[in-house]
């Protein structure tokens, strides 16, 4: 690959540009002057930056603006939202492209097996989640509104978390495993908590919609992630970038593994393409 060099660098967030820390509030969202410094190199040489999360929309504007993204004078923001099934333009958010599903039977099959389990859907509107109980501080940002399971899912939705504080999350990968979830996808975090999508909907899909509309293809895309989340952005990348501390499934899907998120694994692994002025 001696002579590629990316020209769109898709970057998750939390664990990524962000170093996730246990009980975290809204205070930790801090990003650090080398990755800062890479992002913006990036943008220097005339390749594009492409937030890619598991969060909700509300959830990673902040982190657009903590990055100074975009730039005065530049094209708005793409933004690949709820693991793929939100693509949005920023600012202001214009959600571009959205999946939805009918989640009812998936979260009905969990509930089954974690009864106590704490379940939430966006609520764009307000900037927050619509949550059958709430969640512990810091796992999600804005209002959180209580209301039944059956209403939370009455409708068709882009994506429904699922959390059980009592549980691990190889519970949860062995429940995801067992029920088969059909209908849906799912992806499993550093916890016990569960993400159900729409099938076929990833962060690689999302970003599959932002490539069509820049004229780029896959084989144009660095990114980097830590979570399984992450895995299929990272198969579908020209090259897919682990960071240090992944799991060893996320690291088994990627073409490299960088260094840990507190050691700036992804200002590492950008500076290899875009370095530093002098370097």
């Amino acid at each position: 690959m001696s002579d590629w060099a990316p020209k769109l660098v898709a970057l998750d967030i939390d664990g990524t540009l962000l170093a996730w820390v246990d009980g975290q509030t809204e205070e930790y969202e801090t990003i650090t002057a080398p990755v800062y410094d890479a992002v913006h190199r990036v943008l220097d040489a005339g390749a594009h930056v492409v937030l890619a999360s598991g969060r909700s929309p509300h959830g990673m504007t902040r982190i657009a603006d903590l990055l100074d993204l975009p730039r005065d004078g530049s094209d708005r923001l793409w933004v690949v939202a709820s693991n793929g099934a939100v693509v949005f333009r920023y600012p202001p958010m214009e959600v571009v492209h959205e999946e939805t599903f009918d989640a009812a039977p998936a979260v009905a099959a969990v509930l089954e097996h974690h009864p106590n389990a704490l379940v939430a859907v966006e609520e764009r509107e307000v900037g927050g989640y619509r949550v059958n109980r709430v969640f512990p501080e810091g796992e999600i940002s804005g209002e959180q509104i209580i209301t039944e399971v059956d209403d939370i899912v009455g409708e068709p939705v882009s994506r429904v978390i699922i959390r059980d504080p009592e549980a691990t999350a190889q519970d949860f990968v062995e429940l995801g495993a067992r029920l088969g979830l059909h209908g849906t996808d799912y992806v499993v975090g550093w916890t016990a908590w569960l993400d159900l999508s729409p099938v076929g909907v990833s962060k690689a899909s999302g970003l599959e919609h932002v490539c069509a509309q820049l004229g780029l293809t896959a084989a144009d895309v660095l990114a980097i992630g830590d979570g399984r989340n992450d895995i299929e952005m990272l198969t579908w990348a020209g090259r897919g970038v682990a960071m240090g501390q992944a799991v060893d499934e996320v690291k088994a899907a990627a073409d490299f593994v960088t260094d840990p998120v507190v050691e700036h694994g992804a200002a590492v692994e950008i500076s290899r393409w875009f370095p530093p002025a002098g370097a």
